[in-house]
């Protein structure tokens, strides 16, 4: 019966599956560690077919992998668009003649909607990662809201049955 059996756990099973090849590396670095460390180095002898005083073949360094820039790369970034937005919030049309800024309602229903709608996000597949909990070692997102709404629920009921209490105390002294 497949009712009483517990389910296994899919990342625990490859923590186990990985643990293992860990284990198995490390017994590798172990055995060819020990198979250098028996080999005894070979013994450092001096070259005696040029005298003491004559100068053997230079060593030249080898050219880098990489060749070194001197110059730094930027990015082409869309000014137009930085500065747009900027630009339409401080027109001289919205300041009167005293130089104070007049009220306007259109811009300031615009950024009450942009405060109650928060600023668009960074990085979208990191917020998608946390809602789906697929990042190990944190919970998903639905269950952290549902943790929080059960205990607004068991905070709210609390409170209105010591409220409810405190009115009927006030109501059975005034009979």
């Amino acid at each position: 019966m497949g009712w009483l059996k517990k389910k296994t756990d899919p990342i625990s099973d490859r923590a186990r599956a990985l643990s293992e090849e860990i284990a198995a590396l490390e017994e590798q670095i172990k055995r060819l560690d020990s198979q250098v460390q028996a080999v005894p180095p070979a013994p450092r002898l001096r070259s005696t077919a040029l005298p003491h005083g004559a100068a053997g073949p230079a060593h030249t360094p080898a050219p880098p992998a990489t060749p070194v820039q001197s110059e730094p790369i930027f990015e082409e970034v869309d000014q137009e668009r930085l500065q747009a937005k900027e630009d339409t919030v401080n027109t001289p049309a919205h300041y009167n003649d005293l130089g104070i800024r007049k009220y306007d309602l259109a811009a300031f229903l615009r950024r009450l909607k942009n405060n109650i709608r928060g600023s668009p996000t960074m990085n979208p597949k990191l917020v998608n990662y946390l809602a789906a909990g697929s990042i190990q070692g944190l919970r998903p997102m639905r269950y952290e809201k549902r943790v929080a709404r059960n205990r607004f629920l068991f905070i709210f009921i609390g409170v209105l049955a010591l409220l409810i209490g405190f009115f009927v105390a006030i109501a059975h002294n005034y009979r």
